[in-house]
């Protein structure tokens, strides 16, 4: 059964149907509330939507998928259906997402990030276990790179602004 209801559409501030516009759309999302844009790699959705008043968003795809996080070689599954509520630096109430601990698949609840930055982000399960990685492991790697040479050219410009030769 569906957690998201014809009512919650109908509420909903923004509604996507179609690959291409959800995924550039949930990325966005992440970015905006202060998480890793690769926090969701999510193929072929279908569907999503956000409620702004409540903060609650789903995205629905074709498929489950699993997919691994090689920097710190966890496994994750992703159901046809994920929802959550989102706020600044925070996940809450997460449905549809499971990870691998040993031989088990444990469901995850909440995502978070520590404010002011640490570079950590934060997973904990229903049970109140939890688990802390680096940010950059949840990161999309090509868009890590362009920041980073984007970050370099900036610098080089302030630091350029900034040398003054006396006469």
């Amino acid at each position: 059964m569906s957690l998201v209801t014809e009512e919650i559409k109908a509420s909903a501030s923004e509604l996507y149907h179609g690959d291409e516009i959800c995924q550039e759309k949930s990325k966005f999302l992440l970015q905006e509330v202060g998480l890793p844009r690769g926090l969701l790699p999510l193929k072929d959705i279908e569907e999503c939507g956000y409620v702004k008043e409540t903060g609650f968003v789903w995205l629905k795809q074709k498929k489950s998928i699993t997919h691994k996080f090689e920097k710190i070689g966890r496994v994750v599954t992703y159901a046809t259906e994920v929802t959550a509520v989102v706020e600044k630096n925070k996940i809450k109430k997460l449905t549809g997402v499971k990870t691998k601990e040993l031989l088990i698949w444990i469901t995850l609840s909440d995502i978070y990030v520590d404010d002011p930055p640490s570079g950590k982000i934060t997973f904990k399960t229903p049970a109140g276990l939890s688990r802390t990685f680096p940010v950059s492991a949840f990161e999309i790697e090509g868009e890590v790179l362009k920041e980073a040479a984007k970050e370099k050219k900036e610098e080089k410009k302030v630091n350029g602004a900034l040398q003054v030769k006396e006469v």
